[in-house]
């Protein structure tokens, strides 16, 4: 189901010629230690063993506290942490006793040009603290992800309650707030987590310098208010902007309702998306006449925003005698803008079909069976970009310890029975 995408003018069209081409993973090589929960590193972290890096996760004996997170299959295992660790090698480690985190330093600072890469969001543990692994590797890439700016805990949507965002979310009525579902901060935070570590490899390979990157939510969430020119809005004109509910802010942009009673958002942020939609819905001349007797100024996305009521009362006659088929295929026609919504059960049942194209394929998983699994969306035009399935845990405890650390069968098996390490369970 996972295609190569083209994006290589250098590259043939030919599908054999494409094929001979493959090479490997852009990171393969690269070993990235991680250790973390939840969402934004571990997505991070995720994003690297996608594009080939050997990604070994770091879990407590028994497993993190995202190990049995919601959702979970009909067995019990968790959707979440096998979605969030794909393509990983799960090591078991007493991360409480001395020896465990020895261990655990010297997997993080192990020898090797493309080794002593740390990734983790554990920043108040004090074995963790740069001075001191600097001290086993000098050079040692070290990405920290935090909560808040001050190093303090937080989450998703604890950062998305202080920068505000629930406060322009809901619609125009709406009183209180409105959380937002998707933990776009952890995301957002997870990838610029990804892009740090290999600015700082990067520099290492140029330079011989290691480097410590601390990427917080907060400073992630507030970056990304300040780069929508959100904040400077709000520091101008003294005051939050209204909510919208469905419509978009700036340009025009609605749901509307067929005929039977499905909703499409139908968006015209430029003048060809705009001429488009009026092509669909046959109120090109309606609009004309509108703008000339009331003096509008329909062709800008200003005044298209300042007239966003009249615009989806005039589209709002045409949807509501359309079925949603019939909509769908005249917005099509013109190259109107525009979604049908659907389900998260829809579009699993459209992706599971055999030959579908998409970035998820049908992998099986230890514990829980075959399910959708998304590859890498970097679809880079000579590299296979494939799904793959999340270890079990402990599951290359004894095969790390041996490869990367040179311990003997005897050594790991002391490990083993002194509780130090632990193994996949049976």
């Amino acid at each position: 189901m996972t295609a190569v995408a083209d994006l290589a003018p250098s590259v043939s069209d030919d599908p054999d010629a494409r094929h001979a081409s493959v090479s490997e993973r852009p990171l393969s090589g690269v070993r990235v230690v991680e250790c973390a929960v939840y969402i934004a590193a571990p997505s991070g972290g995720m994003a690297l063993a996608r594009l080939g890096a050997e990604v070994i996760r770091i879990d407590p004996i028994g497993g993190a506290p995202d190990r049995g997170r919601w959702p979970v299959a009909p067995s019990g295992e968790s959707l979440y942490w096998a979605g969030l660790n794909q393509g990983k090698r799960s090591v078991v480690i007493d991360l409480r006793s001395e020896r465990g985190r020895e261990i655990a330093t010297e997997l993080a600072t192990a020898p090797g040009p493309d080794a002593g890469i740390l990734l983790h969001n554990r920043a108040r543990r004090s074995w963790l603290d740069d001075a001191s692994l600097r001290r086993h590797r000098h050079d040692l890439v070290h990405i920290v992800v935090e909560g808040l700016r001050d190093g303090s805990p937080a989450l998703d949507y604890t950062v998305n309650a202080r920068v505000g965002v629930p406060y322009l979310t809901g619609q125009a009525d709406g009183a209180g707030v409105v959380n937002h579902v998707l933990p776009a901060w952890d995301l957002l935070t997870g990838a610029t987590a990804s892009t740090a570590l290999l600015a700082a490899l990067r520099r290492r390979d140029r330079t011989g310098l290691g480097a410590l990157a601390r990427i917080s939510l907060e400073d992630v969430a507030t970056a990304a208010m300040a780069d929508l020119g959100w904040l400077a809005d709000a520091q101008l004109t003294g005051s939050d902007r209204a909510r919208h509910g469905n419509q978009l802010f700036g340009t025009y942009g609605d749901v509307l309702t067929t005929l039977d009673g499905q909703p499409v958002m139908v968006i015209a942020m430029t003048e060809r998306q705009w001429h488009a939609l009026q092509a669909a819905t046959g109120t090109t001349e309606a609009f004309a006449s509108l703008a000339t007797t009331l003096g509008l100024e329909l062709d800008t996305e200003e005044g298209r925003y300042e007239h966003r009521a009249l615009i989806s009362a005039v589209l709002a006659r045409w949807f509501a005698e359309q079925t949603l088929d019939d909509a769908l295929e005249a917005l099509r026609r013109t190259g109107a803008l525009h979604a049908a919504y659907g389900s998260l059960a829809q579009l699993a049942r459209e992706l599971a079909r055999p030959g579908t194209d998409s970035v998820v394929d049908l992998v099986d998983h230890p514990g829980i069976g075959t399910v959708l699994t998304a590859g890498s969306p970097v679809r880079l035009s000579d590299v296979e970009s494939a799904a793959m399935s999340a270890p079990r845990l402990g599951q290359h405890t004894t095969e790390v310890l041996s490869g990367v650390l040179g311990l003997s069968h005897a050594e790991i098996g002391r490990l083993l029975q002194d509780g130090v390490v632990a193994g996949e369970a049976a």
